[in-house]
């Protein structure tokens, strides 16, 4: 899951690097830094990992099967919209913040423009 790119988030006031993919979609949600603190009070550093599942979701607007990284919120989120293509198209490019849900976005209004764009026959 990780490459040597990284990529820049900012989250309060000061901007944190991560070795992050960015081939899903992950709702703002990153890596979590902070302690383990048990019983003895001895602190040790971990991470807290987002919980990224690999699912298959149907594109009406492309007309085929996306297999999409994500997070269990997104999930979600895409439920309570009504679908991939209604979350894509109703999300802000800020919100989405990963290279394959803007690559999808723009997929996305191009097939709606040709859709729009081509003639329609009559019955």
């Amino acid at each position: 899951m990780l490459t040597t790119t990284w990529t820049k988030i900012v989250r309060g006031s000061a901007p944190q690097f991560y070795r992050l993919r960015m081939d899903g979609l992950f709702g703002g949600v990153a890596i979590q830094h902070g302690n383990n603190k048990p019983k003895s009070l001895h602190k040790t550093r971990r991470i807290w990992l987002p919980n990224i599942q690999k699912v298959k979701l149907y594109s009406a607007i492309l007309d085929r099967m996306l297999e999409v990284n994500l997070t269990t919120r997104v999930l979600r989120t895409i439920d309570k919209k009504g679908g991939i293509d209604r979350y894509i198209l109703d999300s802000k490019e800020k919100h989405i913040a990963s290279d394959f849900g803007l690559s999808l976005k723009k997929r996305l209004l191009r097939a709606l423009d040709k859709k729009k764009s081509a003639p329609q026959q009559d019955a």
